[in-house]
């Protein structure tokens, strides 16, 4: 079943409050959303993950994942690489609200079977910055997107950057920024580390937001 995305209008007395700051400061002025834009009032989490991980952060990713679930925590992502995914599929589970910024315009886009529960319950949001034109996900879109995503949460939970990525160089541009960025304690000599991201517990990360 296919959604009409609405094009959110800047002059709306509803219009996001996060979304004016994106479109005065970052170049971004069109967007698309579908499900509930209120969602974008509350302290989002930003998940990003690289394509391939070392299989001592997937069992990992999985238990963040549950624990974030658990615990409510709304997140916020382009849920694109395979881990991603994965955690989406956890979240879904939940009752927290869930962002999914895709790659490519969401203008009539079908929303999958998996997501139609949360979106009918009224806790999962689909947003883009995309026109009707972007149809298809590129590397450079994906490349915006993540900046997109970058721009509307200040924490970010990253299990795994590899080493020259694309999401370690993003990560760089996030700690510059004055975002806080965790992962996990075993990545602590990971690059992102280095650059200033924190390694923590499960535990404790997921008591900040209980």
């Amino acid at each position: 079943m296919k959604e009409i995305a609405a094009a959110l209008n800047p002059r709306d007395p509803d219009f996001p409050g996060i979304l004016r700051k994106v479109a005065e400061g970052a170049g971004f002025s069109r967007f698309w959303a579908i499900g509930d834009v209120k969602i974008l009032d509350k302290q989002l989490l930003g998940l990003l993950c690289s394509i391939r991980c070392p299989g001592r952060v997937i069992v990992q990713t999985y238990d963040l994942a549950r624990a974030l679930r658990d615990a409510g925590v709304p997140v916020i992502g382009g849920f694109h690489s395979p881990m991603e995914k994965e955690c989406l599929d956890f979240l879904l589970r939940g009752k927290q609200p869930v962002v999914v910024c895709p790659a490519r315009s969401i203008a009539n886009m079908r929303i999958p079977s998996a997501w139609r529960k949360a979106y009918n319950e009224g806790r999962f949001l689909i947003l883009s910055s995309f026109p009707p034109k972007h149809g298809r996900i590129s590397a450079l879109l994906a490349e915006k997107r993540n900046m997109f995503v970058s721009l509307l949460a200040d924490r970010f939970f990253v299990p795994y950057a590899a080493p020259g990525s694309k999401t370690e160089h993003l990560c760089q541009d996030l700690l510059r920024a004055g975002k806080k960025i965790y992962t996990f304690e075993s990545e602590k000599e990971s690059g992102m580390v280095k650059s200033g991201a924190m390694p923590i517990a499960l535990d404790r990360f997921v008591a900040q937001f209980v």
